[in-house]
């Protein structure tokens, strides 16, 4: 199996590739800012799962990796709730994007809860 046939990693990957087009329309004032910070955590929840399914063979290394993807997970939810504040982003555009970071975060601890399951 590869890791992206992870579920968790698939939708981290969809919720990233969607933050990175919407954060297109933000003002570019904040291209190092907000955009780069919010495109940069919601890309790094998937890379921190590559990086811990490659090291599942070892219990305590994929935990540690997995629990770095759940942190990042909990920082796009931050960024988003500053883009809502800055009203980059709607009301429901938030809510719709903290409900699917709110997902991968529950796939995210099942494989921490459950790190035989992806042993080889």
């Amino acid at each position: 199996m590869s890791f992206k046939t992870l579920l968790a990693y698939q939708k981290g990957f969809d919720l990233a590739m969607e933050i990175f087009h919407l954060t297109k329309a933000f003002p570019k004032s904040e291209m190092f800012g907000l955009t780069s910070q919010m495109v940069c955590s919601s890309r790094s929840v998937c890379s921190n799962i590559a990086e811990g399914y490659r090291k599942r063979r070892y219990e305590k290394h994929f935990i540690s990796k997995i629990s770095d993807a759940d942190s990042e997970n909990s920082e796009t939810q931050l960024w988003l709730d500053f883009a809502l504040a800055c009203n980059y982003i709607s009301e429901e555009k938030n809510k719709e994007l903290i409900d699917k970071s709110h997902e991968i975060g529950k796939l995210i601890n099942y494989m921490i809860n459950n790190p035989q399951k992806f042993g080889l």
